[in-house]
């Protein structure tokens, strides 16, 4: 989605960054927390030329976090749940240079039709659910034919609110001296 920006970027992953956060956290503060403490793992990476993006997206489901299923079966009952029901999706957003950090949050609204058992298993067994909060991509087979509505950002329920990104890099850049140089 970066690369709809037209921005240089690279890509870098890390393995083993804790995605736990602590308890009692709200639909809002989870997905920011989650950025923010990402780019803890990414600090060393740093310097007066570096702009560090870290991002994480939630589902939220009946008051309650939807993370990632932790096997083919955990995904089937999650899409089953949310399955003729509407979710949320929050995405936290957190930049950091040598300056300063900002994180912000995009949120979105998205109702499921209600999905038939073979639907489910058809996804499940076609796509990769493991590695997706709340079981799906939207962008994929499941979100064609599955998704009724969204309010919000369809970018968000992506994973990475690109047009609010976009707003607030602007922001962040002209508050940023050291990117003067740009």
């Amino acid at each position: 989605m970066l690369e709809g920006l037209d921005l240089a970027f690279e890509v870098i992953v890390r393995d083993d960054i804790p995605e736990e956060p602590p308890p009692h956290m709200s639909m809002i503060e989870i997905p920011v927390w989650l950025a923010k403490n990402k780019s803890k793992y990414y600090s060393d990476l740093l310097d007066r030329k570096t702009l560090l993006i870290t991002a994480d997206t939630i589902v939220w489901h009946n008051n309650s976090l939807v993370g990632k299923p932790c096997d083919l079966n955990d995904a089937r009952n999650i899409l089953i749940n949310l399955s003729g029901s509407w979710h949320e999706v929050v995405t936290g957003v957190c930049l950091c240079s040598v300056e300063k950090m900002h994180t912000f949050h995009s949120h979105s609204k998205v109702l499921f039709r209600k999905l038939t058992d073979e639907e489910i298993d058809y996804y499940i067994t076609k796509y990769k659910p493991l590695d997706k909060a709340g079981a799906y991509g939207i962008q994929e087979w499941i979100g064609y034919i599955g998704i009724e509505k969204i309010e919000g950002s369809f970018y968000n329920v992506m994973g990475l609110p690109v047009q609010m990104l976009y707003q607030e890099l602007i922001r962040f850049l002209q508050s940023n001296s050291f990117f003067s140089d740009f």
